[in-house]
């Protein structure tokens, strides 16, 4: 209940400043090695009217794929890694985790929408109550990893409200622990 909260939270935020801005991150910091005072993870929501890089990248990546492929990058890759079964963390009926094949840390996670949504504020009842339980799993099995309350950094991208067209998005969440931090 309290996860589900801070996920009706962001939906709220998210469409609130999504009146006066086209690019808007929701991330949250857990842990004393990753600069937080605080024990309890904690968030933040910046908001502006420029892309960032990696969101732009992102875009234009997905983009791509789209114009050729006609479907979205990141559904496709869902459904290969539901076929192949091999670093599958969470599966529920909205969200999946994974290690993605590309992770440059350790225990770097994905955490995407299954369903065609590219923003906070498409999320239903049920897909928020779906991202809350897949946020318990993964974070304890963070915790059971190394049997301690595992530190990470973890962003939402939104797809940007700039956009015409953004069905070649899907929400996403990237999670980075600590470790190869410089």
């Amino acid at each position: 209940a309290e996860i589900c909260e801070v996920v009706d939270t962001w939906k709220t935020q998210f469409v609130e400043l999504a009146e006066h801005y086209s690019c808007i991150h929701v991330f949250e910091n857990k842990g004393e090695i990753m600069g937080c005072s605080q024990p309890h993870p904690h968030g933040q929501i910046w908001a502006h009217n420029h892309r960032s890089t990696e969101i732009d990248l992102e875009d234009k990546r997905q983009r791509e794929y789209y114009q050729t492929h006609h479907r979205p990058l990141l559904a496709d890759y869902i459904d290969r890694e539901l076929s192949e079964k091999q670093r599958i963390i969470v599966d529920n009926e909205h969200w999946l985790a994974v290690v993605p094949y590309w992770a440059k840390w350790p225990f770097e996670t994905l955490l995407v929408c299954k369903d065609d949504v590219q923003t906070f504020a498409q999320l239903n009842s049920a897909q928020r109550f779906s991202l809350a339980e897949a946020l318990q799993v993964l974070t304890v099995k963070y915790d059971n990893v190394f049997n301690t309350s595992f530190p990470y950094s973890m962003g939402w991208h939104n797809a940007p409200l700039d956009l015409e067209n953004n069905e070649h998005w899907r929400l996403h969440a990237h999670f980075y622990p600590p470790l190869l931090r410089s």
